[in-house]
């Protein structure tokens, strides 16, 4: 159950959330969310906290009663370019700047954030579970993610995306052994072993 709902009535707030930072594979998917005050259900959480069912019930509820929302992307490609860290505030970035409206705050979960032009931020660690506009984004995040990920795994049924997500489960990584690497991993994360990894790329 959510804590506490805005941090600061009085400006206009932006909740931030990214989905994917873990993975082996895909891309890292952020969200930006601005409610209006008013907004209110029993039902939200952190992401983590819910049933995939209730994330993908609430999606809608939340596009539809967000004052403004949006979701940004950046590739495995990019990730590899700039390293994870900078690319999931990147990936913030890109959501912030779709949003219709501009937010005098932004709420962001985690300790770190890259500032975003002028506008003031507040880090929350474990703000998902605090901040209903961050627990909004973590639930696009997430949902839109799970969405490109089973995409993916209909291309690439052997690595078995549609349930791991590409998360380095067990069997995620017995694939990555068995079939080597696709274009969606992550090269410049450490998909097996040091001692199994030495000749993936080759």
């Amino acid at each position: 159950m959510l804590y506490s709902f805005f941090s600061n009535k009085n400006k206009i707030e932006a909740g931030c959330d990214e989905a994917g930072r873990g993975c082996l594979s895909g891309a890292v998917y952020a969200a930006a969310v601005i409610l209006p005050k008013n907004f209110s259900n029993e039902l939200l959480n952190d992401s983590k906290q819910l049933t995939e069912k209730n994330r993908y019930e609430l999606r809608p509820i939340i596009e539809k009663e967000a004052i403004s929302w949006a979701v940004g992307i950046v590739s495995p490609r990019e990730i590899d370019k700039v390293n994870i860290l900078n690319a999931s505030f990147l990936a913030m970035h890109r959501a912030i700047d779709q949003l219709k409206i501009r937010p005098e705050l932004l709420l962001i979960d985690g300790n770190r954030f890259n500032p975003y032009h002028d506008t003031p931020h507040e880090c929350v660690v474990k703000g998902d579970g605090k901040y209903a506009s961050i627990a909004a984004a973590s639930i696009l995040a997430k949902t839109y993610r799970d969405d490109y990920m089973k995409g993916l795994a209909m291309k690439h049924p052997e690595y078995f995306w549609d349930s791991n997500k590409g998360y380095p489960t067990q069997a995620h990584r017995a694939a990555i052994q068995n079939f080597g690497v696709t274009p969606h991993h992550r090269k410049s994360f450490r998909l097996l072993p040091i001692a199994k990894q030495g000749n993936l790329f080759e």
